[in-house]
């Protein structure tokens, strides 16, 4: 049974729109004017490069895959705006809700060390998530 390969999209937010790129498969980009937008763009191109390039079908594309996004913090505080507000982020990281208001208007940058608190915190919550049953 062969492992399961890993495509990163990285999503970055530029000033008037969002852009998506495969950190590791050649010629897979995506853009919107949302995240989402940027997300599924990027997942139509792997569809097309499947579809139209046989020939040279990068090889990670070739078998089962999974799909990663890597956000940058301005682009992860926006895309999730609707569903974590910077009060419940606050409860779940123990970084102040000015400073996610700072990351997410990306008037501030956040340290390695902020930015591994968020990451961790939302590990923590799919973890806790996968194991519900209603």
């Amino acid at each position: 049974m062969s492992k399961k390969k890993t495509i990163r999209i990285i999503i970055e937010r530029s000033i008037d729109s969002y852009g998506a790129y495969a950190e590791n498969v050649d010629g897979v980009t995506g853009v919107g004017d949302t995240a989402d937008e940027a997300k599924k763009s990027a997942i139509k191109c792997i569809a097309l490069v499947k579809k139209y390039n046989k020939q040279n079908l990068p090889a990670i594309l070739k078998g089962d895959y999974e799909i990663v996004f890597k956000f940058d913090a301005e682009s992860f505080l926006t895309y999730y705006k609707k569903i974590f507000t910077n009060a419940a982020l606050e409860r779940m990281t123990g970084i102040n809700q000015k400073q996610f208001q700072h990351y997410a208007s990306g008037l501030k940058k956040p340290r390695p060390a902020q930015v591994k608190k968020i990451e961790t915190a939302m590990h923590e919550l799919g973890r806790e998530l996968m194991a519900v049953e209603l």
